[in-house]
Protein backbone atom coordinates (compact mmCIF):
# COMPACT_ATOMS: atom_id res chain seq x y z
CA UNK A 1 0.00 0.00 0.00
CA UNK A 2 1.34 3.42 -0.98
CA UNK A 3 2.41 5.72 1.83
CA UNK A 4 0.41 8.86 2.49
CA UNK A 5 1.95 12.04 1.19
CA UNK A 6 1.82 15.48 2.83
CA UNK A 7 2.98 18.96 1.86
CA UNK A 8 5.07 21.11 4.20
CA UNK A 9 6.01 24.77 4.02
CA UNK A 10 9.77 24.32 4.38
CA UNK A 11 12.46 21.82 5.30
CA UNK A 12 15.20 23.12 7.59
CA UNK A 13 18.24 21.19 8.79
CA UNK A 14 16.65 17.88 7.96
CA UNK A 15 13.34 18.55 9.71
CA UNK A 16 9.87 19.72 8.71
CA UNK A 17 6.62 20.35 10.53
CA UNK A 18 2.89 20.66 10.04
CA UNK A 19 1.01 22.85 12.52
CA UNK A 20 -2.39 24.12 13.65
CA UNK A 21 -5.51 22.68 11.98
CA UNK A 22 -3.51 20.46 9.64
CA UNK A 23 -1.66 18.93 12.59
CA UNK A 24 -4.95 18.39 14.39
CA UNK A 25 -6.27 16.54 11.34
CA UNK A 26 -3.17 14.35 11.17
CA UNK A 27 -3.23 13.39 14.83
CA UNK A 28 -6.95 13.18 15.54
CA UNK A 29 -8.34 11.95 12.21
CA UNK A 30 -5.47 10.07 10.57
CA UNK A 31 -4.01 8.93 13.90
CA UNK A 32 -0.42 9.80 12.97
CA UNK A 33 2.04 8.60 15.62
CA UNK A 34 5.81 8.89 16.25
CA UNK A 35 7.83 6.34 14.30
CA UNK A 36 5.48 6.20 11.32
CA UNK A 37 6.95 6.93 7.89
CA UNK A 38 5.38 9.15 5.26
CA UNK A 39 6.34 10.97 2.10
CA UNK A 40 6.51 14.75 2.29
CA UNK A 41 7.04 17.45 -0.31
CA UNK A 42 8.12 21.05 0.08
CA UNK A 43 6.78 21.63 -3.46
CA UNK A 44 10.32 21.37 -4.82
CA UNK A 45 11.50 17.91 -3.81
CA UNK A 46 10.00 14.72 -2.44
CA UNK A 47 11.30 12.97 0.70
CA UNK A 48 10.76 9.93 2.87
CA UNK A 49 10.31 11.14 6.45
CA UNK A 50 9.61 9.73 9.90
CA UNK A 51 7.31 11.30 12.46
CA UNK A 52 9.41 12.40 15.43
CA UNK A 53 6.65 14.02 17.51
CA UNK A 54 2.89 14.15 17.02
CA UNK A 55 0.84 16.65 19.01
CA UNK A 56 -2.53 18.15 18.19
CA UNK A 57 -0.89 21.48 17.31
CA UNK A 58 2.33 20.21 15.69
CA UNK A 59 3.59 17.17 13.82
CA UNK A 60 7.37 17.15 13.38
CA UNK A 61 9.09 15.05 10.71
CA UNK A 62 12.71 13.93 10.41
CA UNK A 63 13.93 13.59 6.83
CA UNK A 64 15.29 10.13 6.02
CA UNK A 65 16.08 10.35 2.31
CA UNK A 66 15.21 12.11 -0.91
CA UNK A 67 12.83 10.32 -3.29
CA UNK A 68 12.81 10.68 -7.05
CA UNK A 69 9.48 12.11 -8.19
CA UNK A 70 8.06 10.94 -11.54
CA UNK A 71 8.08 13.51 -14.32
CA UNK A 72 4.66 14.69 -15.58
CA UNK A 73 3.57 13.19 -18.88
CA UNK A 74 2.35 16.58 -20.11
CA UNK A 75 2.12 20.09 -18.67
CA UNK A 76 -1.45 21.37 -18.68
CA UNK A 77 -2.85 24.81 -17.95
CA UNK A 78 -6.60 25.21 -17.51
CA UNK A 79 -8.32 28.52 -18.20
CA UNK A 80 -11.86 27.99 -16.92
CA UNK A 81 -14.75 30.43 -17.07
CA UNK A 82 -15.96 31.50 -13.65
CA UNK A 83 -19.02 29.55 -12.58
CA UNK A 84 -20.86 29.15 -9.29
CA UNK A 85 -18.28 28.54 -6.62
CA UNK A 86 -19.41 25.13 -5.38
CA UNK A 87 -18.97 23.81 -8.91
CA UNK A 88 -15.71 25.67 -9.47
CA UNK A 89 -14.33 24.10 -6.31
CA UNK A 90 -15.22 20.65 -7.63
CA UNK A 91 -13.42 21.56 -10.87
CA UNK A 92 -10.27 22.53 -8.96
CA UNK A 93 -10.33 19.31 -6.94
CA UNK A 94 -10.70 17.02 -9.95
CA UNK A 95 -8.34 18.96 -12.22
CA UNK A 96 -5.72 18.66 -9.48
CA UNK A 97 -6.22 14.90 -9.35
CA UNK A 98 -5.66 14.83 -13.11
CA UNK A 99 -2.31 16.56 -12.76
CA UNK A 100 -3.09 20.07 -13.99
CA UNK A 101 -0.21 22.51 -13.51
CA UNK A 102 -2.30 25.65 -13.26
CA UNK A 103 -5.93 26.69 -12.97
CA UNK A 104 -6.85 30.26 -13.88
CA UNK A 105 -10.43 31.54 -13.52
CA UNK A 106 -11.60 33.59 -16.51
CA UNK A 107 -14.24 36.29 -16.48
CA UNK A 108 -16.35 35.97 -19.64
CA UNK A 109 -19.32 37.87 -21.02
CA UNK A 110 -21.71 35.21 -19.75
CA UNK A 111 -20.09 34.70 -16.35
CA UNK A 112 -22.36 35.73 -13.49
CA UNK A 113 -21.80 39.32 -12.46
CA UNK A 114 -19.73 39.87 -9.34
CA UNK A 115 -18.00 36.49 -9.40
CA UNK A 116 -14.62 37.96 -10.29
CA UNK A 117 -14.37 40.15 -7.19
CA UNK A 118 -15.83 37.45 -4.95
CA UNK A 119 -13.33 34.94 -6.34
CA UNK A 120 -10.42 36.94 -4.94
CA UNK A 121 -11.75 36.19 -1.45
CA UNK A 122 -11.89 32.48 -2.28
CA UNK A 123 -8.32 32.04 -3.45
CA UNK A 124 -7.02 30.81 -0.09
CA UNK A 125 -9.84 28.27 0.11
CA UNK A 126 -9.24 27.13 -3.47
CA UNK A 127 -5.52 26.67 -2.80
CA UNK A 128 -6.35 24.58 0.24
CA UNK A 129 -8.66 22.41 -1.85
CA UNK A 130 -5.84 21.94 -4.38
CA UNK A 131 -3.43 21.01 -1.60
CA UNK A 132 -5.76 18.42 -0.10
CA UNK A 133 -6.46 16.96 -3.53
CA UNK A 134 -2.71 16.87 -4.27
CA UNK A 135 -2.07 14.89 -1.09
CA UNK A 136 -4.91 12.47 -1.87
CA UNK A 137 -3.68 11.88 -5.42
CA UNK A 138 -0.01 11.70 -4.33
CA UNK A 139 1.25 14.57 -6.41
CA UNK A 140 4.81 15.78 -5.90
CA UNK A 141 3.97 19.42 -6.67
CA UNK A 142 0.99 21.66 -6.05
CA UNK A 143 -0.84 23.28 -8.96
CA UNK A 144 -0.90 27.05 -9.17
CA UNK A 145 -4.35 28.52 -8.52
CA UNK A 146 -4.30 31.99 -10.02
CA UNK A 147 -6.39 35.14 -9.60
CA UNK A 148 -9.18 35.74 -12.11
CA UNK A 149 -8.32 37.37 -15.42
CA UNK A 150 -10.35 38.45 -18.45
CA UNK A 151 -10.54 36.47 -21.68
CA UNK A 152 -8.05 38.56 -23.75
CA UNK A 153 -5.40 38.11 -21.04
CA UNK A 154 -6.06 34.37 -20.88
CA UNK A 155 -5.62 34.11 -24.64
CA UNK A 156 -2.23 35.83 -24.39
CA UNK A 157 -1.03 33.59 -21.57
CA UNK A 158 -1.62 30.20 -23.17
CA UNK A 159 1.55 28.25 -24.01
CA UNK A 160 2.25 25.35 -26.37
CA UNK A 161 -0.75 23.59 -27.91
CA UNK A 162 -3.81 25.74 -27.29
CA UNK A 163 -7.36 24.41 -27.44
CA UNK A 164 -10.69 26.14 -26.81
CA UNK A 165 -13.65 23.89 -26.09
CA UNK A 166 -16.67 24.52 -28.31
CA UNK A 167 -20.17 23.12 -28.09
CA UNK A 168 -20.69 22.25 -31.77
CA UNK A 169 -19.09 22.57 -35.17
CA UNK A 170 -15.50 22.04 -34.05
CA UNK A 171 -12.92 19.32 -34.64
CA UNK A 172 -13.14 16.41 -32.15
CA UNK A 173 -10.44 16.95 -29.56
CA UNK A 174 -8.68 13.64 -30.26
CA UNK A 175 -8.33 14.54 -33.94
CA UNK A 176 -6.87 17.93 -33.08
CA UNK A 177 -4.10 16.68 -30.80
CA UNK A 178 -0.62 16.49 -32.38
CA UNK A 179 0.59 13.14 -33.72
CA UNK A 180 4.05 13.64 -32.24
CA UNK A 181 3.87 14.10 -28.46
CA UNK A 182 6.74 14.63 -26.03
CA UNK A 183 6.81 14.56 -22.18
CA UNK A 184 7.83 18.23 -22.06
CA UNK A 185 4.85 19.37 -24.15
CA UNK A 186 2.58 22.10 -22.80
CA UNK A 187 -1.15 22.20 -23.43
CA UNK A 188 -3.43 25.13 -22.63
CA UNK A 189 -7.14 24.41 -22.39
CA UNK A 190 -9.85 27.08 -22.46
CA UNK A 191 -13.32 26.21 -21.18
CA UNK A 192 -16.29 28.53 -21.53
CA UNK A 193 -19.23 29.43 -19.29
CA UNK A 194 -22.77 28.12 -19.09
CA UNK A 195 -24.45 29.26 -22.27
CA UNK A 196 -21.22 29.03 -24.25
CA UNK A 197 -19.12 31.70 -25.91
CA UNK A 198 -20.63 34.79 -27.46
CA UNK A 199 -19.95 35.47 -31.15
CA UNK A 200 -17.60 38.28 -30.16
CA UNK A 201 -15.64 35.96 -27.87
CA UNK A 202 -15.44 33.30 -30.61
CA UNK A 203 -13.94 35.87 -32.94
CA UNK A 204 -11.42 36.91 -30.28
CA UNK A 205 -10.43 33.30 -29.61
CA UNK A 206 -9.99 32.58 -33.33
CA UNK A 207 -7.94 35.74 -33.87
CA UNK A 208 -5.61 34.68 -31.03
CA UNK A 209 -4.86 31.41 -32.82
CA UNK A 210 -6.51 28.94 -30.44
CA UNK A 211 -7.88 25.74 -31.97
CA UNK A 212 -11.60 25.12 -31.37
CA UNK A 213 -12.29 21.52 -30.32
CA UNK A 214 -15.35 19.50 -29.42
CA UNK A 215 -16.11 16.77 -26.88
CA UNK A 216 -19.06 15.41 -28.85
CA UNK A 217 -22.68 16.22 -29.50
CA UNK A 218 -23.85 16.47 -25.89
CA UNK A 219 -23.77 19.87 -24.17
CA UNK A 220 -21.62 19.56 -21.05
CA UNK A 221 -21.40 21.77 -17.98
CA UNK A 222 -18.23 23.81 -17.67
CA UNK A 223 -16.72 21.64 -14.95
CA UNK A 224 -17.63 18.39 -16.73
CA UNK A 225 -16.11 19.57 -20.00
CA UNK A 226 -12.88 20.65 -18.29
CA UNK A 227 -12.38 17.32 -16.54
CA UNK A 228 -13.28 15.26 -19.61
CA UNK A 229 -10.84 17.20 -21.78
CA UNK A 230 -8.00 16.92 -19.24
CA UNK A 231 -8.53 13.16 -18.99
CA UNK A 232 -8.42 12.83 -22.77
CA UNK A 233 -5.20 14.87 -22.99
CA UNK A 234 -3.55 12.76 -20.27
CA UNK A 235 -4.54 9.54 -22.01
CA UNK A 236 -3.25 10.79 -25.35
CA UNK A 237 0.17 11.67 -23.92
CA UNK A 238 0.40 8.33 -22.08
CA UNK A 239 0.80 6.52 -25.40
Amino acid sequence: MARRRFFVETIERGYAQITDQDAHHLTRVLRVEPGQKFEISDNFHLYLAEVETARKDQVRFRILEKIEAPEPIVHTTLFAALIRFERFEWLIEKATELGVDEVTPVQTERSEKGLEQAALKRLARWKRIARESSEQSRRAHLPNIESPIDLPEALRNGQGHRYALEETGATPILSALPDARQPDDSVALLVGPEGGWTDRERATIAAAGWTPVSLGQNILRTETAAIAALAIINAAWEK
